[in-house]
This record gives structure tokens, C-alpha cells and sequence, in this order.
């Protein structure tokens, strides 16, 4: 039983787990590695459970997707050291388009390219404007407390469609 008085339900984890591990057969070992790493003194059920829990986080983490995190840079004169594109008018979550090398973010190395952000100290700016998170990272002061999660296909997908679209506006030009 779970804390709420709720039965425990973990068929949905468990497909999600048989899924990725049918997908990466080539990797078989992993679920045998995580099965002999899980430090659960109970029944082995209990035991394949918390495996097939790990192993779903471990190759959803391998896929992209993680938990949110919290990174905080001080706030400079020489700015915060990243560059982000996306937005509401863009139809898509606002990204860390870009790690400027030797700028505050690099030599903090808490951010990836590739992370969506999703607040800038305490104000969400999930499905905001691209001017809103830029507004609010210039008028920060001292610290900047950055919520952002990693999704990099998410960006490589929308950097493409930009792509696309910057192709197709070349070639009305020409």
C-alpha cells in the first residue's frame, strides 16, 4: 500500500520498462546490472519491481527526458554566458540554444545546451514569450535561480524546423 491508503500500481512502469528494454535489445545486460546493483533487502518481487522502476529512469534518461533541476549563476557584468531561443510566438518551449565557452555558465558547468527552461527565480515561464525569460534573466540581480530540464531532441527538433524554415524563406528571396 502506498502512503494515500492506494494500492501500488506499477503495470504502467513495468510496460514502459518492457518497451525500452524490447527497443535496446542490444543492451541486455543493462536490466542484469541494475538488478544486481539494487540495494533492497525484500522479496524478490519487490526486487524486480524497483529494478524495472530503474531501468525505466535510466534509459528515459538515456532518451532525453529528465527531472527538472535547479542551476544558479551569479549575475555579472559579463552577463550569464547563454543564449535561448523559443517562445509562445514560436510555438515551442523556451531552450539553452548556446554555452558561450568561457562565460559564466561554462565555467559554472551546471547548464547544458539543450535545456528547457522553466523558471527564472520563481516566475514559471513555461508557455511565455521568448521576451518575458529574456526580461527577467537581464533584470535579475546578484544570483539567478535558473529551474531548466534536459530535452536536447526537443531542441534538435525545433532548431530543424528553424532551419526549415529559414531555407524556405531564402529561397522566396532569391
Amino acid at each position: 500500500m502506498a502512503a494515500n491508503g492506494e494500492p501500488v500500481r506499477l503495470e504502467r512502469d513495468i510496460l514502459r520498462a518492457i518497451e525500452l528494454l524490447e527497443k535496446l535489445q542490444r543492451s541486455g545486460e543493462v536490466y542484469e546490472h541494475v538488478y544486481e546493483t539494487v540495494d533492497i533487502n525484500s522479496s524478490p518481487e519487490v526486487r524486480a519491481n524497483a529494478t524495472a522502476k530503474a531501468t525505466v529512469a535510466a534509459f528515459a534518461a538515456s532518451e532525453g527526458h529528465s527531472h527538472p533541476r535547479v542551476v544558479e549563476l551569479p549575475k555579472t557584468e559579463e552577463g550569464l554566458g547563454f543564449n535561448i531561443m523559443g517562445g509562445k510566438e514560436q510555438n515551442s518551449p523556451i531552450y539553452i540554444s548556446r554555452i558561450i565557452p568561457g562565460g559564466i555558465a561554462d565555467r559554472h558547468g551546471g547548464l547544458k545546451r539543450g535545456d528547457q527552461l522553466l523558471s527564472v527565480n520563481g516566475v514559471s515561464v513555461e508557455g511565455e514569450h521568448h521576451e518575458k525569460a529574456v526580461e527577467l534573466l537581464k533584470s535579475a540581480q546578484g544570483k539567478v535561480k535558473l529551474v531548466v530540464r534536459y530535452t536536447p531532441r526537443v531542441l534538435e527538433e525545433m532548431e530543424s524546423r528553424f532551419e526549415k524554415m529559414r531555407s524556405a524563406k531564402r529561397r522566396q528571396q532569391n
